[in-house]
């Protein structure tokens, strides 16, 4: 298999299939997770026993799945890329992800890491902390492995927005870090990046955050720095047909993979200052639901099934053709989803005094080419939305199925 571009046969099997998932606010846009719920808001009116249960929350690390990918979203992340360092291979690998496994499983049960903890948590609980580890193709060269990569790690096609930075892109092991509290999610991205010394450093990293738990009077749908809501329709676990469209099953390949999912990361830079330059009605045009509450232009509410075919008096559809929410809509798409998962970010202003904010996008599907990939191609060939975001970075990983109680994150791979 090359190890540059999609090879022909998985791009022939996306032949006819224009957009088979959600796309993103800013690319493969889809709805995003739903933000863990506390049961009230912080301060006057807001319920003390709901602050102190949001550091109790505590996210189970054994499982099917790693958390991290249902788990609810928390309100701050980290996500971070290492490349192995010259000299290290699959024996190396190995003990690193028995180490961060070890790690995590304790840090995420609220108890001090392994050694010389830094106790920048200490008088912190668990804080729904998650940590979750995934491969980029260049790991298999790295370990000796390439017979083991999954067809789905192809590299991504290029995109018309795509303005990527390399040295913020891609990485041997991705690790995503959420948390309640900003302190326990640094702590663990401290703790992770201390333990890697020797065998793995550091390519890139981004931090981002999401709406509090308990901010609001009642649980809303998040909001991105565009304004808009931005979560209404994101794939739910109740549905019958979400672990296939998200996991790859038993007896899928590579079998290391089992329960496992691929996640896609875009670094998606908003042109705030173009965006807020355009009037109320011209930016709900630009995305096809009111900035207010989310609903379609076609009336209802956030869930509301937009009316695609509904004209106004002047004879023209309702939602523009090149809305943002018609593009990106399901049954648009072939009826296949992306979960998304993503968190803010605000990394300052440039020389010009624009903000450097969007979003992490991160979506996690059984498959890429059935997820991502032709949503994002769509999105190309007309989304109104384009005009006001830029990809900025971007990387594909593999995150295997979760370890059973005794094991580590990748141990059929490593161990296989």
């Amino acid at each position: 298999m090359a190890d540059n571009g999609i090879s022909r046969r998985r791009l022939l099997g996306t032949a006819g299939a224009t957009g088979l998932a959600l796309g993103a606010a800013g690319g493969a846009a889809g709805y995003a997770a739903a933000p863990s719920d506390a049961s009230g808001p912080a301060g006057p009116g807001g319920s003390s026993s709901a602050l102190a249960s949001l550091g109790a929350d505590e996210v189970m690390f054994h499982g099917k799945h790693q958390p991290g990918i249902t788990t609810p979203m928390q309100s701050r992340g980290h996500l971070v890329a290492f490349d192995l360092a010259a000299g290290a291979g699959r024996k190396e690998a190995t003990a690193l992800l028995r180490r961060w496994s070890a790690t995590a499983e304790r840090l995420m049960a609220g108890r001090p890491a392994d050694g010389e903890d830094t106790a920048v948590a200490r008088d912190a609980g668990p804080s729904s902390l998650s940590v979750t580890f995934g491969f980029g193709a260049s790991f298999f060269s790295r370990t000796g492995l390439q017979k083991q990569r999954p067809a789905a790690l192809d590299p991504l096609p290029d995109f018309s927005s795509d303005h990527l930075d390399k040295a913020r892109s891609n990485g041997d092991l991705w690790v995503q870090i959420g948390a309640n509290d900003p302190l326990v999610a640094f702590h663990a991205l401290r703790a992770l990046q201390r333990q890697a010394a020797g065998t793995a450093k550091v390519r890139w990293q981004m931090n981002g955050f999401n709406r509090s738990p308990g901010a609001t009077a009642r649980p809303l749908t998040t909001r991105n720095l565009m304004g808009q809501i931005d979560g209404t329709n994101n794939p739910k676990p109740s549905e019958s047909t979400f672990d296939q469209r998200i996991f790859v099953p038993d007896g899928g390949q590579p079998a290391w993979m089992a329960g496992g999912s691929y996640v896609v990361v875009r670094r998606i830079r908003m042109l705030l200052d173009d965006w807020e330059k355009l009037g109320l009605a011209e930016q709900e045009a630009v995305i096809g639901r009111h900035k207010s509450d989310g609903s379609p232009l076609t009336g209802g509410t956030e869930t509301t099934e937009p009316k695609l075919e509904k004209t106004g008096p002047d004879g023209k559809v309702v939602i523009p053709l090149n809305a943002h929410a018609r593009i990106t809509r399901p049954d648009q798409n072939g009826g296949a989803a992306m979960l998304r998962r993503p968190f803010s970010y605000h990394d300052g202003f440039d020389a010009k005094g624009e903000p450097d904010a969007g979003l992490l996008f991160v979506c996690w599907q059984a498959d890429p080419m059935q997820g991502f990939i032709p949503v994002q191609r769509k999105l190309d060939r007309g989304d109104a939305l384009s005009e006001f975001i830029r990809h900025e970075a971007s990387g594909l990983f593999a995150v295997p199925g979760g370890a059973a109680k005794g094991e580590y994150v990748g141990q059929r791979l490593l161990e296989g």
